[in-house]
């Protein structure tokens, strides 16, 4: 009995020892990869001959950013950009900026950081928004950009306070022209770029109220001659098109089609795309089956936002009207065969003007 017992002490203490062998062996291997994996992050470098051009582009000290931010005051704030926050700056040269800093702590906002300098540090169009500089210090990755006056087309479309303005049907136009002007742009190029959130808390508006299309933390470029990129499904509810969410691997310039289609339906009716709301039948439904079930049943009157309605059906724009929400439906199309080139909408735009 005394053997027995003293067998299975040893056996015990042998397996407390073992277990603790292998929980230390587990935290030295958690720790180790922890510090390669922040040694990793904070090592992400920018190789400025191949992502931008450094004359176009500053790289600003993180000293004058927390200056001008007053240490990134939550007072400063005017945005999220999904992966950090956006504030309001004031640069030492007396330039005012729109600040993004991206979360230290998450992996996909160093991706979100890469992407945008390999995107937007390399071009320049009146429609995309300007990326002035950049911060890169230790865990902090810094994006600085043009300050856009009058803030993002969806403060505009949906205001929380009850005395705004409403946009005019002609501004409306005008800044949906713009978003399909540089969207046409950023296809075009001879490396394509698909955007893969336009929604209209990422188009921005100047002084002058013409549209700029801002966070590129999405964007992919299509290399070579491929028609797609494969990559995870990423966008917004409501302004993802049918082939992503039906399980798609790929993004498409199509992608971004569909999204300008809904952001057009989205302009002109004021009703959030990503919010379902009883039909007239009772039933839940969303922007893009509403509206194409309405125009369908030439219906146009019935859906254009209220503050609008009187000023477009009492003048000549109820032709641009109907031939606006003709491309819509195209662009919204189910099938991405059926949806025009962003190339081809912008012709549509411009014939539209010259028979108005």
């Amino acid at each position: 009995m005394g053997l027995r017992l003293l067998q299975f002490i040893f056996v015990a203490a042998g397996c407390i020892v073992l277990s603790l062998i292998f929980v230390s062996i587990r935290v030295l291997l958690g720790t180790v990869s922890r510090k390669r994996t922040r040694r990793r992050l904070s090592s992400i470098a920018v190789p400025e001959s191949v992502t931008f051009d450094p004359t176009d582009i500053s790289r600003i000290d993180m000293c004058e950013l927390v200056h001008a931010t007053r240490d990134f005051s939550p007072d400063l704030v005017i945005g999220d950009g999904g992966f950090g926050l956006v504030y309001k700056a004031e640069l030492s040269s007396g330039l005012h900026v729109a600040v993004k800093r991206l979360s230290a702590d998450a992996f996909q906002g160093f991706r979100e950081f890469r992407a945008e300098m390999e995107t937007l540090g390399k071009i320049r169009h009146p429609n995309i928004v300007k990326m002035i500089g950049y911060c890169s210090a230790g865990p902090d990755r810094v994006l600085i950009y043009e300050l856009a006056m009058n803030g993002s087309l969806d403060q505009w479309l949906h205001p929380t306070a009850s005395e705004s303005e409403p946009l005019t049907w002609e501004t409306r136009a005008k800044i949906v022209k713009g978003v399909a002007r540089g969207l046409a742009y950023m296809h075009g190029l001879e490396t394509p770029i698909i955007h893969r959130d336009i929604k209209a808390s990422n188009v921005l508006l100047d002084e002058d109220f013409e549209s700029k299309i801002a966070d590129f933390g999405l964007a992919r470029r299509m290399e070579g001659s491929r028609m797609h990129v494969s990559t995870q499904v990423a966008g917004t509810m409501g302004y993802m098109p049918p082939e992503y969410i039906h399980g798609a691997a790929m993004a498409t310039k199509m992608g971004d089609v569909y999204s300008f289609g809904v952001l057009m339906l989205e302009t002109v009716t004021g009703r959030r795309p990503n919010f379902p709301f009883a039909g007239e039948d009772g039933r839940e439904t969303r922007l893009v089956e509403w509206a194409g079930a309405m125009i369908a049943q030439n219906r146009h009157r019935d859906i254009i936002d209220p503050s609008l309605a009187s000023s477009v059906y009492n003048n000549p724009n109820e032709n641009e009207m109907r031939r606006y929400l003709g491309i819509a439906t195209m662009c919204s199309s189910e099938t991405w065969k059926a949806r025009p080139t962003m190339k081809d909408v912008t012709l549509m735009f411009d014939n539209q003007c010259s028979s108005s």
